[in-house]
């Protein structure tokens, strides 16, 4: 491995339903439904867009016994693993797992007592199934908020660690862990202290990251600065728009850092007075067309039919365009020239040639 790529640091790998989550599986995307988990079809229509955008595991809310229950129906309709987000009432995670979660997520803040917490991961354990302590700086016990004043890492990691040792208490290691907040570099922190404390995998997020525009900044930011240093195991982006946009920005940012291989990746150049042509509209209509080919490629839209091929030649194929007219290249050589308004198809129709 080249001294610049990343080395992600050894965890214990789970796994949720037949995906591994640490150890020596690929990093995975996450996201989170934002239908009512009791209507059935709904869930399940989302949960097939988000699959086929790339999502590999997805989180729905159990809000009530209803939609516990739901998840048995939910889970025959759908070919990614299934996780049950549960607050304030332990019972209903015991539900969940009976009818077919493959993962719960419970918050130490209020789940309630540890009693409420040894049901649970007995439950977890009789049928294999893993547990996420999702710790948020909003919903910490509040003798430890007490005793650090606001949110800080160290009490995110304190609160990790106490549920880490209850749930260890009761032979239970099926183990995955978060540390979440809004404050980008709070997160980090927390993340980076965690890694140096827990073995267990870790889920990274930044919580109530905001808007598609505002919030892909911030998960950007807080992800890639961990992920650059080898920490995370699964990640889920938070925005506040439609769970599709969270999977597309997860898997770009992953595609950047080299972590993901897995389909398409577009590079564009940010033009100049060279160019001559509508770059942005052009680039933005290929990205479009492409995102759903499900190859391991690079396409390059460059703006100059000079530089174009040069700049991009470790591009599989792109176009470089000129005065009403594009280059079409492969690995830097040129194959062919078309007018303007044949470059989308041609490309498109080289792409499909490769």
């Amino acid at each position: 491995m080249a001294s610049w790529m990343i080395r992600r640091k050894a965890t214990k790998k789970i796994m949720v339903g037949s995906v591994g989550v640490g150890g020596d599986a690929p990093i995975t995307v996450q996201s989170m439904t934002n239908t009512d988990t009791r209507d059935a079809h709904a869930t399940i229509d989302q949960i097939q867009r988000l699959t086929k955008v790339g999502c590999e595991i997805v989180r729905v809310a159990v809000m009530d016994m209803a939609a516990a229950k739901a998840l048995d129906t939910i889970k025959q309709h759908i070919t990614i693993p299934l996780v049950a987000d549960i607050h304030f009432d332990y019972r209903l995670a015991l539900i969940s797992i009976e009818n077919g979660a493959d993962k719960i997520r419970i918050n130490p803040g209020n789940i309630g007592s540890a009693e409420r917490v040894k049901e649970v991961a007995k439950k977890a354990q009789q049928n294999g199934i893993p547990i996420r302590i999702g710790v948020n700086a909003g919903s910490i016990e509040k003798e430890i908020l007490k005793k650090y004043g606001h949110p800080t890492p160290a009490a995110l990691v304190e609160s990790t660690a106490r549920q880490v040792a209850l749930l260890e208490k009761y032979d239970f290691t099926d183990i995955a862990l978060s540390l979440k907040a809004s404050n980008v570099p709070l997160t980090v922190a927390a993340y980076q202290l965690a890694a140096g404390k827990f073995s267990y995998p870790l889920h990274l997020g930044i919580t109530e990251a905001g808007t598609v525009w505002s919030g892909t900044i911030k998960s950007s930011v807080g992800l890639g600065t961990l992920l650059m240093q080898g920490i995370g195991d699964t990640i889920r982006v938070s925005l506040t728009g439609q769970p599709e946009e969270e999977v597309k920005v997860a898997n770009q940012i992953l595609k950047s850092l080299s972590l993901k291989k897995q389909g398409v990746e577009l590079i564009s150049c940010p033009t100049c007075g060279r160019c001559q042509i509508d770059l942005i509209k052009l680039a933005n209509i290929i990205e479009e067309r492409v995102q759903n080919i499900d190859k391991n490629i690079k396409i390059a839209v460059m703006g100059c039919a000079v530089n174009g091929p040069g700049e991009a030649k470790e591009a599989d194929i792109g176009i470089a365009g000129g005065k009403g007219e594009g280059l079409i290249f492969k690995k830097g050589e040129i194959i062919k020239k078309v007018k303007e308004n044949e470059i989308i198809n041609s490309l498109l129709a080289e792409i499909e040639n490769l």
